[in-house]
Parts: C-alpha cells; sequence; structure tokens
C-alpha cells in the first residue's frame, strides 16, 4: 500500500501565490506507472514525485509524473521529496537515482529552523537548434525572428530532459506570452522536448522566464526561479549560460525550500 500523497511547495514566496507546488508519495512501493500517472492526474499538478527503495542507506529511486505522462526529472519535486524526507528521516545527504542518471541531494536546516535542499544536476548539455525545428516553435508561440534576442541563439539544452531556450528581446514580449497550446504540444512532442524556456535578459547574469508545458498536461510550469535555478528547465538554461560564455558544459545547482 502506497502512502499518501503529500502536498508541498517548493521555493515558496512570502505571500500566499508564490513557489511552486508538487506531490510527492514517500512509498510508492507496489505501484505500477498506471497507478503513478493516475494519482498524478487526481492530484493536478505539473509533478508528482514517488519515492521507491534505492541501492542503500538515505539512497532512493525517483520516478515523476505530470498529470498527463511520465517526466524525466523534475527540480521543484526533487526539492520538495528532498525537504520530505529530511522532516521524516533528518537532513543530511540523500541520492537520487532516476531516469537519466543519478542526484546528490544535500538537506540542512537554515538559521530559522526550516529545511533547505540543494540539488546538483546530471551532466548538461547542448545544441543549437535546427532552422526547422525553431521555425515551427515560433509559429506555435505567435513570434518571428525578429522576437529574439540575437545575442542569445536559440539552443536545445539538457539537465534531466530536453528544453528548447529562446531568449526574446523585451520583456513585453515574454510578458505577453500567449501560444497555440495544441501547436506547441505537437512540435515538443516530435522534438521531444519537455519544457519550452523562454527568457529575457535584464542583464548578463539575471534572466525573467516562462516555462510552457502542455506536455506536462498545463499551459505553464510556475516558479522558475531562474537565479539560482530553480526548475529541471532552468538547470538546462544554467548549462547552455555556461556554455556559451565559453564555460565547459557540468552540472548545474538548485535549491531551495518546500512549505507543507
Amino acid at each position: 500500500m502506497a502512502s499518501p500523497v503529500l502536498r508541498y511547495t517548493a521555493f515558496p514566496a512570502t505571500g500566499p501565490d508564490g513557489g511552486n507546488p508538487a506531490g510527492v508519495v514517500l512509498d510508492a512501493s507496489g505501484l505500477s506507472g498506471a497507478d503513478m500517472l493516475a494519482i498524478a492526474a487526481e492530484v493536478g499538478y505539473s509533478e508528482t514525485a514517488f519515492v521507491l527503495p534505492g541501492d542503500g542507506p538515505r539512497s532512493f529511486a525517483l520516478r515523476y509524473f505530470s498529470p498527463v505522462a511520465e517526466v524525466g526529472f523534475c527540480g521543484h519535486a526533487t526539492i520538495a521529496t528532498a525537504v520530505a524526507l529530511a522532516e521524516r528521516d533528518g537532513p543530511g545527504q540523500l541520492s537520487f537515482t532516476i531516469g537519466p542518471g543519478r542526484l546528490g541531494v544535500r538537506t540542512a536546516r537554515d538559521g530559522a529552523g526550516a529545511i533547505t535542499a540543494t540539488l546538483t544536476s546530471v551532466p548538461t548539455r547542448t545544441r543549437a537548434a535546427t532552422e526547422p525545428e525553431l521555425c515551427r516553435a515560433l509559429d506555435a508561440l505567435h513570434w518571428t525572428p525578429a522576437d529574439l534576442d540575437p545575442r542569445y541563439p536559440p539552443h536545445v539544452s539538457y539537465a534531466g530532459n530536453d528544453h528548447l531556450v529562446l531568449a526574446v528581446r523585451s520583456r513585453a514580449t515574454l510578458a505577453a506570452l500567449d501560444y497555440d497550446y495544441d501547436g506547441l504540444a505537437a512540435v515538443m512532442a516530435d522534438a521531444g522536448w519537455t519544457t519550452v524556456h523562454v527568457v529575457w535578459a535584464e542583464a548578463p547574469l539575471l534572466f525573467h522566464a516562462r516555462d510552457p508545458f502542455p506536455p506536462g498536461g498545463v499551459r505553464e510550469d510556475p516558479a522558475t526561479g531562474p537565479r539560482p535555478p530553480r526548475s529541471a528547465a532552468t538547470c538546462a538554461s544554467w548549462g547552455w549560460c555556461r556554455c556559451r560564455a565559453g564555460w565547459s558544459c557540468g552540472r548545474a545547482r538548485t535549491s531551495g525550500a518546500a512549505a507543507s
């Protein structure tokens, strides 16, 4: 019998509307993939994480499901799961095995006594978007090449999932995002992208971001928090920033708290 679904908000803000909600099932033993998908659909969050036994102390396997499909990796649900486990077992180092590889997550108590979690992604990689896939994506987003910031070439970046990363010239374009849901879903299904990560650069190291997420059955994944990276998409985009800057592609780190 699986444990009940816990509901957490990762990266909570001071107001009632901040953060990114995630479901967490701390013991998913005995659940099939179909069971997990049904539970995630009932919960209705962008992702729900399911914890399975690992291969050692404080080691676990994780599976993630959106309301419509399994997802290879979800950053905010991992943070929520780590906080839930630390609340149950005490803070310390955790190890998670996920589809793309292995994650180390460190949990600790901050000065106020709240538990925080810091994870390091699987190795990142990035490639230039092809012209055909970029044209299809822009059409579904109702944008043209003129809307894009030429300083940041479109790339497909990976940190557990593939994400198309697009930078726009203006904050107004980002704020007015209104895309063809079915059209973008079809583009992303063909390309194997989990989100389209759209950003606007306020400064060289300060990006505002939004994440259309039709493969997850939701219009937008909230709380992408690009400084520091606060989702799978922003871990991928941080890898994109590293490679674009001429640094070696490595691992991205994200940290934060979660509130039940």
